[in-house]
């Protein structure tokens, strides 16, 4: 039942709403006041303010009874759910054109530092949720068990997923490549961390690292740092396209030429700058 009166208040109930709200729908029959500050915890001081706001927003309903007696019956929760849903998208829908109206014109794109795994995820979320053309994802499995619901539903919404996956990929929406050639344990070994890279629309990106129970990230709409993030994905796919074809016996050998061998030999580079960011060294 707590999960239920948390739930109501993020969709706008006081606690003392969310409670009263929920106590009549399990009632299933008019409740009046002094019942529901006895049952819901809510202050009998407070309660028929609190019955009052809840019929005032058509949550609940005032059934006169004799001699002045006044019992509460709740709206149908599914009722409820729909007035809700209806309420919030003729706000989102009216914020859509008077919100931007009122924006200060854009200067210098910012770059926002996220610390902790889950700021950084949350900022994937809304990432991969806000895409309407094109999303491009790197992504190991940890974080794809996350962000999988929502790359699906962006993919049956039209949208074009390009997934770079490291590690066998069970289920999935879009186009969806596995991380081969390097192995993912070559790429770790070099870079230090789980790299997860969210480019949505060619218009903002979150880029994290996650290693040890501790993560980072940095969000931006700089159009630079967006088309380099696209540009890595697309080019990690492109490999991973090559290897399957040639095979990857041959790419293997090619990776030993020199010139190859001196790009790599940045190993370790990787961590040193996240160390300088927060993030602790493996």
């Amino acid at each position: 039942m707590r999960d239920v009166v948390e739930q109501l208040q993020r969709l706008g109930m006081s606690g003392y709403e969310a409670k009263a709200y929920v106590t009549l729908v399990v009632a299933g029959q008019p409740l009046n006041g002094y019942e529901v500050a006895k049952r819901s915890g809510v202050p009998r001081s407070t309660v028929y303010e609190t019955l009052g706001k809840l019929v005032a927003r058509g949550a609940a309903y005032e059934l006169r009874g004799p001699e002045e007696a006044t019992g509460y019956l709740p709206l149908p929760p599914r009722a409820l759910l729909e007035r809700m849903r209806r309420e919030f998208d003729d706000s989102i829908e009216a914020l859509q054109s008077s919100l931007p109206t009122i924006a200060a014109p854009p200067g210098a794109h910012l770059i926002y530092n996220l610390k902790g795994a889950e700021a950084v995820l949350t900022r994937a979320e809304d990432v991969v949720a806000a895409a309407h053309t094109d999303l491009f994802l790197s992504v190991w499995p940890e974080e794809m068990r996350r962000l999988s619901p929502l790359i699906g539903r962006a993919a049956e919404h039209g949208v074009s997923v390009s997934v770079i996956h490291f590690g066998p990929v069970q289920t999935g929406a879009g186009h969806l490549y596995e991380h081969r050639f390097p192995t993912p344990e070559a790429v770790m070994e070099d870079l230090g961390c789980r790299l997860l890279v969210v480019a949505g629309d060619r218009g903002e990106v979150l880029i994290g690292g996650f290693v040890n129970g501790s993560a980072w990230g940095v969000y931006t709409e700089d159009p630079a740092v967006v088309l380099t993030a696209v540009e890595y994905v697309r080019n990690d796919i492109t490999l991973q396209i090559i290897a399957d074809r040639i095979g990857h016996g041959p790419l293997r050998e090619l990776w030993t030429d020199p010139e190859l061998i001196r790009l790599r030999t940045g190993q370790g580079h990787s961590s040193a700058l996240l160390r300088t960011i927060g993030l602790p060294e493996p």
